[in-house]
């Protein structure tokens, strides 16, 4: 049965057309009415190149008003985002090109005639090049199929070849709605977006944007010092961040505090050291926890406002219209997160092996473990693929990179697994410094926090970590 709402993007620019809809670090602003205008000129432009309804069209941008305009623009045409991590190599690329059938590539910058010919795309266009085309004379959506495909994201693809993860207009719209029914609605929010579009952290906010009527404040990329600013002066209410973004901004407010305005730093990107969380709490930051994932179409599970000081830790419980629960639990009720609700997807394009092995009944076994404390609140522990099994024990490395973050003289850290002969793996932790430590002295500190077979085998210094464009540290490229 064919579920349709007016298109969400028309509806708002009709009910508040002088509403900012996005505002930009340089100052630009668009209305929620501008904003309708450039993205229908703009789809009857890529009509004038071939886009039509059901057609997927890849877009390999960063964050500007550009790549916001073209992913409504191909709403107005029923046509099927694929929103492509810019920080990938051209072959990765080419292989989300290829599996999702990509039939125009619409690219941020101008590339020449060899840069074209590397991507396995039939037509590629810049934006400033459809600009220059002719409007085709098209009948453009009024209505949103919620059972419509809207966009396809790829999965970070850390085992085996990415999964491409299909999102209903659906999917999009009851996470937005999820969202508003646990943090509410103020008339004066404004969302600040220092995460990449092309994730679904960032693409979220955005439909966020033209439901709610709630103007995003949008960064190119994550600097501190800039987003500093932006709520201290911008009069941000909300901010989306993973875990090393509040460290870095914990260490620029020191001693100040961040004004009223700011309700709500949105932790996402996996479990955060506890002391962290300990410290933002001290320093009046709003911190809530949120547990959510590509297939979910952003948070599934966030920390209310009145439960974030109880349960710091975390990440809450199901938004309103999702469920949760935990499988095959070992003796400390440790177990797989499963989740289910109108924001998860219907599957991963073109794989029925992985639709298979993870959906079961409309239940999405997520590969993340976890528990529930007496009052049903998730834990969220680690991802299933980043447990260490040594000598038959299992071993989390968010738990050893909660208690070696706890010391001051470390900045930043990362716990993964390596291969060893007796144990079969043992932790090995890399540590970027905040001020001279040794190895001994971290050991010494962590001796008294951790069980014997949990301790870090071996201590690498590092000068940074690798993570991936949200920010996220990515454990599996810590051993090359």
């Amino acid at each position: 049965m064919t579920e349709s709402i007016p298109h969400w993007l028309t509806k708002q620019a009709d009910i508040n057309p002088d509403g900012i809809s996005v505002e930009m670090q340089n100052g630009k602003k668009l209305t929620f009415s501008e904003l309708k205008d450039n993205s229908q000129r703009f789809a009857r432009k890529l009509a004038e190149i071939g886009v039509s309804k059901g057609m997927h069209v890849g877009i390999l941008s960063t964050n500007n008003l550009m790549m916001i305009t073209a992913i409504h623009a191909l709403s107005y045409l029923d046509a099927v985002g694929v929103l492509l991590n810019t920080r990938l190599t051209t072959e990765e690329i080419n292989y989300q090109l290829e599996n999702a059938e990509v039939t125009h590539l619409l690219t941020a910058s101008q590339l020449n005639e060899e840069e074209k010919a590397a991507f396995n795309a039939e037509k590629i266009f810049s934006f400033s090049e459809i600009e220059a085309y002719e409007e085709k004379e098209v009948m453009l959506s009024t209505e949103l199929d919620l059972n419509a495909t809207f966009t396809i994201i790829y999965t970070s693809g850390t085992t085996g070849f990415p999964k491409g993860v299909v999102h209903t207009y659906g999917n999009h719209w009851w996470s937005a709605i999820g969202s508003a029914l646990n943090l509410g609605l103020d008339k004066q929010d404004k969302w600040l977006i220092p995460l990449p579009v092309f994730h679904v952290s960032g693409l979220s906010t955005l439909i966020k944007s033209v439901i709610y009527g709630m103007p995003v404040y949008l960064l190119e990329k994550f600097d501190e010092q800039t987003v500093h600013e932006a709520i201290m002066t911008k009069k941000i209410s909300i901010v989306s961040v993973v875990t090393v973004m509040v460290q870095r901004l914990m260490d620029l407010l020191g001693e100040n505090r961040y004004p009223k305005t700011l309700r709500c730093m949105l932790l996402g990107g996996g479990p955060a050291p506890k002391s962290l969380l300990e410290k933002a709490k001290n320093k009046q930051i709003p911190v809530f926890q949120s547990y959510g994932m590509t297939e979910t179409a952003s948070q599934i599970v966030t920390l209310s406002p009145k439960d974030a000081l109880e349960k710091v830790g975390s990440a809450g419980k199901a938004l309103f219209p999702a469920q949760l629960k935990i499988v095959n639990q070992d003796e400390t009720n440790v177990g797989e997160i499963q989740v289910k609700g109108p924001m998860v997807t219907k599957g991963y394009y073109k794989n029925e092996a992985a639709n298979e092995a993870s959906i079961q009944d409309g239940w999405l076994a997520t590969g993340d473990l976890g528990y529930l404390d007496d009052e049903g609140f998730l834990y969220v522990v680690d991802r299933r693929k980043d447990l260490i099994i040594s000598g038959g024990e299992n071993i989390y490395p968010s738990e050893i990179e909660s208690v070696l973050t706890a010391m001051e003289q470390v900045k930043e850290v990362g716990v993964t697994g390596k291969k060893d002969a007796q144990w079969g793996a043992v932790p090995v932790a890399f540590i970027v410094k905040n001020s001279e430590v040794t190895s001994e002295e971290i050991l010494a500190f962590a001796e008294k926090r951790l069980a014997k077979y949990k301790l870090p085998k071996e201590i690498h210094f590092v000068d940074a970590l690798p993570r991936n464009a949200a920010n996220k540290l990515v454990r599996n490229k810590l051993i090359n």
